[in-house]
């Protein structure tokens, strides 16, 4: 536990209670919040088959031409080097038979696990609507499975490039925006609470999903830098916190995130630099990863953060700048920058103190608003998306935000 300021000085102006005694009432304002928003922290349930074990089963069993296939938890480079070796028509064999599987192991070619996951996703689309008419089901659950064959059936539209796929409890998926291959520059989103396959993409309220974000940025990207060779992915690639809840007010399901962002990024293809971009909860998750995530990482962006699991940019422990930006309307700003035996994440990245570089997010609109058009901060983040720091605009309105890139401005 970290609190600093715990002795009993006193600053003109400031608040008189000991330090000790502020600490304990912002933690109570925790505890209230969680108290009135559910204290229980939320499961989703498994529902339908477990398709993916089923695969994972499979494959542990699979042979190519009498090869043994590498496992599935198999080192990104052994898998790269499996499938280096195959030619076409072995990774379509593979990629047709076990999708599950192929579409979400790292080092697979892209093309390969973009075909497989149009094959998963007809799969669980067919379990998911023989769910729905199951009358041995409750409304409630057939409903639910109504809702995702919809889903998957519009995850599968021709031209749509699903980099992963696992229709497991809440679901995890990937989408790329661009050529993922040929990029020099990836942009990836890494959204926060209630992510999951139904939240993948919205109709209403389009741009408070991953695909929404998504598209935005690389709309505003395309914009900014038209030559430049950039993708984007929408990344809802681990379990999410439901609600603000007890799991969103702790760092478990972060963890398990963290293991999950550093994947990503290792097995990405090609020498591409790497720009996250982390709100809210997404954002514990990018603070927790940051220390492991390789040199490619070239930037973390927090929006809307709740803390980063660090008191200040050094204890992250990375060679990423770190940049960070909240709108004034932002309701996170009310939420105690504190941890206290693990309840809580920590300092607030747009302090002073915390070091990080402060982006202007003029014009967007309280915590769901980052990515919207004609807000600074979507231009902001494509700017750093395609390389353009010199023209990022800096929340205090000079260019301290700027200081020390290397070609934007005199140091």
């Amino acid at each position: 536990m970290n609190l600093p300021g715990l002795a009993h000085t006193t600053v003109p102006g400031a608040d008189p209670r000991p330090a000790a005694l502020r600490a304990l009432l912002a933690l109570a304002v925790v505890f209230i919040m969680l108290a009135t928003t559910g204290w229980t922290a939320v499961h989703r349930p498994e529902g339908g088959t477990p398709l993916r074990a089923t695969a994972l089963d499979a494959w542990s069993k699979a042979r190519l031409d009498g090869r043994p296939v590498p496992p599935a938890d198999a080192p990104v480079r052994t898998v790269a080097r499996f499938f280096a070796g195959l030619d076409g028509a072995q990774r379509a064999r593979l990629a047709d038979g076990y999708p599950l599987v192929v579409g979400n192991l790292d080092g697979v070619p892209v093309a390969t696990r973009y075909r497989a996951n149009q094959h998963g996703l007809e799969k669980a689309r067919l379990v998911e609507e023989a769910r729905s008419r199951d009358v041995a089901l409750t409304p409630a659950d057939r409903a639910e499975a109504n809702r995702r064959s919809h889903r998957f059936a519009s995850l599968a539209e021709p031209g749509r490039q699903i980099l992963a796929f696992d229709p497991t409890g809440g679901g995890q998926v990937a989408e790329v925006f661009g050529d993922l291959v040929g990029a020099e520059r990836v942009s990836v989103i890494v959204p926060g609470v209630d992510t999951d396959l139904l939240t993948f993409e919205r109709t209403q309220r389009r741009l408070t999903s991953p695909v929404g974000m998504a598209e935005a940025l690389y709309g505003a990207e395309r914009a900014a830098a038209p030559n430049s060779r950039t993708a984007v992915i929408a990344w809802a690639g681990y379990t999410a916190p439901t609600g603000v809840g007890m799991d969103a007010a702790t760092g478990r399901m972060a963890f398990d995130g963290a293991v999950r962002l550093k994947a990503l990024t290792v097995s990405l293809p090609g020498n591409s630099s790497v720009a996250l971009f982390c709100h809210s909860y997404g954002s514990v998750v990018c603070g927790v990863a940051a220390h492991e995530l390789p040199n490619r990482v070239t930037d973390v962006v927090v929006a809307g953060s709740p803390g980063m699991r660090a008191e200040n940019v050094a204890g992250l422990r990375t060679s990423a700048r770190v940049w960070a930006t909240r709108d004034e309307g932002d309701w996170i700003a009310d939420v105690p920058h504190l941890e206290v035996g693990g309840l809580g994440h920590g300092a607030d990245p747009v302090s002073p103190d915390f070091g990080a570089r402060l982006l202007s997010s003029a014009r967007a609109k309280n915590h769901t608003g980052y990515f919207a058009p004609g807000t600074d901060s979507v231009a902001n983040f494509a700017k750093i998306g395609t390389g353009a720091f010199a023209s990022v605009v800096c929340a205090t309105g000079d260019d301290a935000c700027r200081r020390g890139i290397s070609g934007t401005e005199r140091d």
